[in-house]
């Protein structure tokens, strides 16, 4: 198990790199200029030369690269080019809001999922297993933004008032983020759920089982949900990687301090540096996350853990 670890984390190093060169000859070939932006209508030509030799930007490609990447092993991602305060310091301090509202937001989808997929399996074609599919369409098909604005107008305003429309510092403020965000997710997890259970409940071993005297729902969750569930947490794991990317437009919403609202505004003031920090932060989450899921599989599936041995 160590040494599969090991070579899991080895496997992380190429991606990575390609995640910054491709992250980085994005933003080095963007037509906009930073220097120019950050001056304003106050800039001239020569403060705005002065402003790109003092940032690096008039290296060649290669050598703003190889800086860049220098400085990453040296685990220091540089400064902002708009505030001048260290990018570290930055998403730090914005970071952890996107990582909990992310986790919320699997942890409702897995929540929700699993037991709608679990009971549209075992009733297939039955009014509960018509009613589970057509909320995982519906949950599949509202736009997050558009769900966000609904619950907002319907719990958020003068007439209820019974939740606040932005923030995420108590409990009570994030109720309408994460349904907002774990809707996506629970549909997506209970359309996978329902397939696979389906899978599983027509194989031989099931029947076996049922053929022994062994209850249904020992039948159910004992055999049949635990073969079902490693596609189930894969998709979690790659719906957590896809909320940490795509929380942007629901922190936006509810004025949430998050990583991804920072970046939408980072490219709008072509502050290069946080963009480049940002992008690499979550590869790196979603490659810890997509290990963490790869060894969860030991623990689900016997047979998984002994290749590992």
């Amino acid at each position: 198990m160590l040494k599969y670890i090991l070579r899991r984390l080895a496997m992380m190093i190429p991606v990575l790199l390609g995640v910054i060169i491709i992250i980085f000859a994005l933003t080095y070939f963007m037509p906009a200029c930073p220097a120019a932006r950050q001056l304003g209508d106050a800039g001239t030509t020569e403060t705005i030369h002065q402003l790109r030799e003092e940032w690096g930007l008039n290296d060649p490609f290669f050598v703003q690269l190889g800086r860049f990447v220098l400085s990453i092993v040296q685990l220091d991602f540089g400064d902002s080019l708009h505030t001048g305060r260290p990018v570290w310091t930055e998403i730090s301090a914005r970071f952890p809001n996107t990582i909990q509202l992310a986790t919320m937001g699997v942890i409702l989808g897995l929540l929700i999922g699993i037991p709608l997929g679990i009971v549209s399996a075992t009733k297939q074609y039955s009014i509960f297993d018509s009613g589970a599919t057509f909320l995982g369409l519906l949950g599949a098909s509202i736009p997050n933004f558009w769900l966000g604005m609904m619950l907002i107008l319907l719990f958020a305003s003068p007439g209820l008032n019974w939740l606040p429309a932005s923030g995420f510092d108590n409990w009570n403020q994030m109720i309408l983020p994460v349904i907002t965000i774990g809707t996506g997710s629970a549909a997506v997890i209970m359309r996978m759920t329902r397939s696979s259970m389906l899978e599983n409940i027509r194989q031989d071993y099931v029947r076996t089982a049922r053929a022994k005297g062994q209850s249904e729902r020992i039948v159910i969750y004992r055999h049949a949900l635990k073969n079902a569930l490693i596609p189930v947490v894969t998709v979690a794991g790659l719906q957590f990687g896809f909320l940490l990317g795509g929380a942007v437009l629901t922190e936006t919403i509810y004025t949430i301090p998050g990583l991804g609202r920072y970046m939408v505004d980072s490219i709008n003031r072509m502050d290069h540096t946080v963009i480049l920090g940002g992008v690499l932060l979550i590869a790196l989450v979603f490659s810890f996350v997509n290990l963490a899921v790869d060894l969860l599989y030991a623990f689900i599936d016997p047979r998984i853990k002994s290749q590992y041995r």
